[in-house]
């Protein structure tokens, strides 16, 4: 490095001509004596010229090279780049595929036919066992949810951290194998009574896990702001505590709805009538026939009536706290004389959502003995699973990545390109797979019965999945270090794959797992679109467990749930995560 003097002519002077960095003026100490062709006194004192430091070496002339992709056009306040924007587009258009289906066959059907199909008792009778099912089995997952969260978050439960994750459990076990358990060990189990137990029991979780994560990242100041007003603990958790829990609660709700009309298998193990089962019915007798698609079309219509009432009820009130505030819980309150019943209470919710299912599939297992395990069927099924799950689960988050990284890098317009890929997630399987046989027949028939066309079915129903661990991974990606790696000449792909790739891979990896764990328990959409001949290991658990072959499905229920673990703790640990453990 070499020194060049700033020249000085009694003021301040002109800089040296230099090549490099620009000058910077350090403003000087104030003394008693001026400096010679200093200002007179009482006036602005000068700066004091100090040396300016350059690099040695030869720097080249001109302005810096200009900075390429989508920086450049990020600083301009122009468009994104057209290739990534054309790839969103054709996503998010792609998922409105099977709402548009259902718009279509309505139409097609005529007006006075659909109202015949849809206006006849039987539709009422479908339509009271959906809105009574609903009613009952959602606030019983809200209360049981809330209960045991706050429980194992905020009492001082005996073993809280081991009842935080057995709790959290159950999500595991899939629905249609919960209702093989019940079916096997109370036959008689139907009815609403029968869809509601098992209901509750699958999807109770759903509130359960964001609840407890709510009250883990929860500023404890609010709680002791309440307890020095005077509140008791019963006024400050209604007063304090359960309206920070609102969005939980709206969300884990509409989640618990949307499965419920969605499920087909535990309803139908039960002979519990749902919309889903009788399009089911359907479809089977008809193949694709007009009642089919009509019943689809109420399906859907109930399903956006959800996500409308989901809206309004969450409102647009705030619930983050201003600033990070401080890294505490409030202390554990004490049980007292209601020590023993808290205990009771969640071990008998874990025994009856977890326990009995275990306990029925060790049961066959016991009872079946080694004949039950074919294993070369066994591991083709098995084979059959993973590869359907990773190519699924691969793909989805492939194409997942381009509308994800607009929505946070470009907010505005493509925030809400990113939401219309949420709508298609809040239909049933059975509608996607009937839209996706729709327009196999009539546009793309080579399509139909493919693996393709399952695979392509399976990103469009947990597209989303993938979609919300990306935006978080992205949101938290500082875009600095991108600029930072083009600004030194690096082409935007390779800044993707050098920077933004890895700083969004463990986002991308929780996204794929995800999708893997809807792939591997997804029922109503493999049955209808699979080839002749594939099968999963939810299709061939449920093919054994229809003809009442429970010593036979056994094996395929535990490696359902073996493979759902994994994917289940990594959830669990993700919301930990989120709440600052």
């Amino acid at each position: 490095m070499s020194v060049h003097p700033r020249t000085s002519t009694g003021s301040r002077g002109p800089a040296v001509p230099a090549t490099g960095a620009p000058a910077v003026d350090v403003p000087g100490e104030l003394t008693d004596a001026a400096p010679p062709g200093a200002a007179p006194s009482g006036t602005a004192a000068p700066s004091v010229a100090l040396p300016r430091i350059v690099p040695s070496g030869p720097t080249p002339p001109g302005p810096r090279p200009p900075v390429r992709g989508p920086l450049r056009r990020r600083r301009s306040g122009a468009r994104p780049p057209y290739g990534t924007v054309a790839a969103a587009v054709v996503i998010s258009l792609a998922t409105l595929v099977p709402l548009g289906f259902v718009i279509v066959m309505t139409v097609a059907t005529g007006w006075e036919t659909a109202a015949a199909l849809i206006f006849r008792p039987r539709v009422g009778e479908l339509l009271f066992n959906t809105v009574a099912l609903v009613l009952a089995a959602v606030p019983l997952c809200i209360v049981i949810g809330i209960a045991a969260a706050w429980l194992v978050e905020r009492t001082q439960l005996p073993g809280a951290r081991f009842w935080s994750l057995v709790l959290a459990a159950p999500l595991a076990v899939p629905a249609f194998v919960n209702s093989y358990a019940w079916v096997s060990t109370i036959p008689s189990l139907g009815g609403i009574g029968g869809g509601t137990l098992i209901s509750v029991l699958s999807y109770y979780p759903l509130v359960y896990i964001p609840a407890a994560a709510a009250l883990r990242r929860m500023d404890p100041a609010l709680e002791q702001s309440a307890a020095s007003l005077g509140l008791g603990r019963w006024r400050t958790f209604f007063r304090v505590v359960l309206p920070q829990l609102w969005l939980p609660i709206t969300g884990g709700s509409l989640l618990v709805g949307l499965h419920l009309l969605a499920e087909f298998g535990a309803f139908s193990m039960i002979r519990f009538a749902t919309f889903t089962t009788a399009i089911m019915e359907q479809y089977q007798s008809t193949f694709n026939g007009a009642a089919a698609n009509m019943l689809a079309s109420v399906l859907v219509f109930i399903c956006l009536l959800m996500l409308l009432a989901e809206s309004r009820l969450r409102g647009n009130a705030r619930y983050a706290r201003l600033g990070s505030g401080v890294a505490s819980r409030p202390p554990a309150l004490p049980l007292g004389r209601y020590r023993i019943a808290a205990v009771v209470g969640v071990l008998a919710l874990a025994v009856l959502a977890l326990g009995v299912p275990l306990g029925n599939i060790v049961r066959w297992l016991l009872a079946g003995g080694a004949g039950i395990w074919d294993l070369p069927v066994i591991g083709e099924t098995l084979l059959q699973t993973l590869g359907f799950g990773l190519a699924g689960a691969l793909l989805t988050v492939v194409l997942a990545f381009p509308v994800a990284w607009l929505a946070v890098r470009y907010p505005g317009w493509f925030t809400k390109l990113e939401s219309t890929n949420y709508i298609t997630s809040s239909l049933p399987g059975i509608v996607v797979a009937l839209a996706f046989i729709t327009v196999a027949i009539n546009v793309a028939r080579p399509l139909y019965q493919t693996v393709p066309l399952v695979i392509a079915a399976y990103v469009l129903l947990f597209l989303p999945r993938a979609l919300v661990n990306l935006r978080a991974g992205l949101a938290q990606a500082p875009q600095e270090l991108e600029e930072a790696a083009q600004s030194l000449g690096s082409p935007p792909f390779k800044t993707f794959l050098r920077v933004t790739l890895r700083l969004t891979a463990p986002a991308a990896a929780g996204g794929a797992a995800l999708v893997f764990l809807g792939i591997a328990n997804e029922l109503t959409a493999t049955l209808l679109l699979a080839p002749t001949g594939v099968n999963t290991l939810a299709t061939r658990f449920w093919a054994l467990s229809s003809e009442i072959d429970y010593t036979g499905a056994a094996p395929y229920a535990l490696i359902l749930i073996l493979l759902s673990l994994p994917m289940t703790y990594l959830l669990y640990t993700q919301s930990q995560k989120a709440a600052g453990q």
